[in-house]
Parts: C-alpha cells; sequence; structure tokens
C-alpha cells in the first residue's frame, strides 16, 4: 500500500509538472490585471463604452477616493495600474515610488476639474484672501499642486497660510463644520461642493496647471504583464475618445457605479473632457515645471529624473 501511495504521488507530481510547462491559454488568459479606479471613473468609462469585449485576460477592479490612497496602493504592489493626475505622480515618484507613467492623459483645458473653494458665507473673495487662512488638500494631490500655484502667483508664501492635509471625506467635513477656510480640490468633490453644498470658486485650475494626468503602473507590472498592460492602455485611449463624444451616456454610468448625484457626475464628466496622448518632449518639460514648483515651496527636496518616470515604450497604444 505505501509503495502504491508512493507511486501515486510521484505520478500526481509529474503531471502537476508537465501542466506547469506545458503552453498557457493564448493571450494571457490566466494573468489577472489590477486596475485601480478613483471614484468608479476609469471602470464606468470602459464598461459603458463597450471597449473590454474581448479582453483575454482577467481585469480586477479596485476603487479609491484619491489618487494618494491610490498611488499608496500600486507603491506597495496591490494594484498593478491606475490613472493619477501628474502633480500626485511627480510627487510620488520623487519620494520614491516605485513606479512609471506609461500613458499621458492630457485635458482640452476647456473645464475646470480643480479648484479652491470656499463656504458660501465666507469672506473670502478673491485668492489674495487666503492670507492666514486654514486651507484643506491632500499632500501631494493636484489641489496641493493648485494651491502652491495661487500662493506663488499671488506673491505669497506655504507659511502665509496654515495648510491642513486631509482627506477628501474629512476635507469636506471641515469645511462644513468651519474647522477650515477654504478647500483645494478636485472632480467630483468640486462638483458636490458647489452644486449640493453651496460652496463658492474662488480660482480654478484654468490658465495655471498643464491639464495632464497619467496611467501609471508598477515596474512588475511593466516587465511581468507587459502584453496585458499595453492591450489595456489601447482600450484605455479608445473610452476616452468614445467619452469625449459620449458624455451624458459616460456620466449617467458614472452616477449608477459610484452613487454620485447625477448632476454631480454630469458635471464631473463635462469638466474633464481628455485624450490620451504620447510621453513625449513636451510632456517632460512639463512635468519637470511641476517638479520645480514642489521644490520652490519646500515640499521636495531634490527632483529627480523626469525621464526615467515616463515609460514611452507604450506609446503606440495612445494612437487612435
Amino acid at each position: 500500500m505505501a509503495s502504491k501511495a508512493r507511486l501515486a504521488f510521484s505520478l500526481a507530481l509529474v503531471a502537476l509538472f508537465l501542466a506547469a510547462c506545458g503552453p498557457r491559454p493564448a493571450g494571457g488568459d490566466a494573468v489577472v490585471l489590477k486596475v485601480a479606479s478613483q471614484r468608479g471613473g476609469t471602470r464606468a468609462l470602459m464598461e459603458t463604452a463597450g471597449v473590454l469585449q474581448g479582453v483575454r485576460y482577467k481585469i480586477e477592479w479596485s476603487e479609491f477616493p484619491s489618487a494618494q490612497a491610490l498611488i499608496e496602493a500600486l507603491g506597495a504592489g496591490a494594484v498593478d495600474a491606475g490613472a493619477v493626475g501628474d502633480a500626485p505622480f511627480m510627487f510620488a515618484y520623487a519620494t520614491g515610488a516605485k513606479i512609471k507613467a506609461v500613458q499621458a492623459i492630457r485635458s482640452d483645458g476647456s473645464g475646470a476639474s480643480t479648484a479652491i473653494l470656499a463656504p458660501a458665507g465666507s469672506p473670502i473673495r478673491t485668492p489674495a484672501d487666503l492670507r492666514g487662512k486654514r486651507i484643506a488638500t491632500g499632500r501631494g494631490s493636484i489641489g496641493h499642486y493648485l494651491l502652491l500655484l495661487v500662493l506663488e502667483r499671488e506673491h505669497l508664501r506655504p507659511a502665509d497660510v496654515s495648510i491642513v492635509f486631509l482627506s477628501p471625506g474629512d476635507a469636506k467635513a471641515a469645511l462644513t463644520a468651519g474647522s477650515v477656510d477654504a478647500w483645494s480640490t478636485w472632480n467630483p468633490y468640486v462638483a458636490m461642493a458647489t452644486l449640493h453644498d453651496k460652496a463658492r470658486v474662488i480660482i480654478d485650475n484654468r490658465g495655471l496647471m498643464h491639464g495632464v494626468g497619467f496611467e501609471a503602473a508598477t515596474e512588475g507590472a511593466i516587465t511581468g504583464k507587459r502584453a496585458q498592460l499595453d492591450d489595456f492602455l489601447h482600450r484605455l485611449a479608445q473610452a476616452e475618445r468614445w467619452g469625449a463624444s459620449h458624455q451624458d451616456q459616460y456620466a449617467a454610468a458614472l452616477a449608477k457605479d459610484t452613487g454620485l448625484p447625477l448632476d454631480v457626475a454630469q458635471a464631473t464628466v463635462s469638466r474633464g473632457r481628455a485624450a490620451a496622448a504620447p510621453l513625449d518632449a513636451a510632456i517632460e518639460a512639463e512635468e519637470r515645471d511641476t517638479l520645480a514648483h514642489f521644490q520652490a515651496a519646500g515640499v521636495i527636496a531634490n527632483p529627480p529624473d523626469v525621464h526615467a518616470a515616463l515609460d514611452p515604450s507604450f506609446n503606440g497604444a495612445a494612437a487612435p
């Protein structure tokens, strides 16, 4: 009996070895690409655009309330890829995150997707009125970056205000309670605060920010899941093009998937029109500028090599 058991065990090991060495399903069917989405935006867009049909690998979605949380998940290897603004990406890269930008997402510049807000009854009317005020934002976020740009334009230093780093949910509660005087944030939070909480926009990002975001990926995914990541980026670029001409459908799907009020979803989509773009010399120059502003404000000490942060080998995926 013992010899028969050993024989059976040996045959089982051989079978496992042959299965491991044998051909895998075409297209990488066994591979799971873990994709992060902020407030469900990427997932809602791609599913509604119908670009995920025929995917021959599994996509595992995760939802995050902010770029900071998403990038932390990327840095920890909990997800493979996700869309973030350029400022939080560069801030994270400068602080050692093992991630790279694999596709740019450029806004058409027509919408105000990031803004500094104040309550309806606030005495803050202009950016100059921010001096001495408590302003909530996320550390290294596009809201943080906008605030630094506005202060610089007004010839104010970061020390001339009190910056309170909070998550979007906590910042919203703090503004409502009067614990902070203003909030520098992004959509859908801008739309939610102005449409439902009667907050006022003191200044928005138009004319100040580059309007660039990135699909970022871990170094492990770039090397270990390259075919799947490249395919996903092609589909994402296709979805971005679809979304630009189907805003009502995208907004309805975003509201359904995330629980956002429809008017907030509509405002978010209309102010955030964007298209996939290659990682080129213009993008690289803009990101050097982003890092220079962070350094001038004392947020980072030594800017990293921007060229090394961008992986243009997937640029073909951005083409129509």
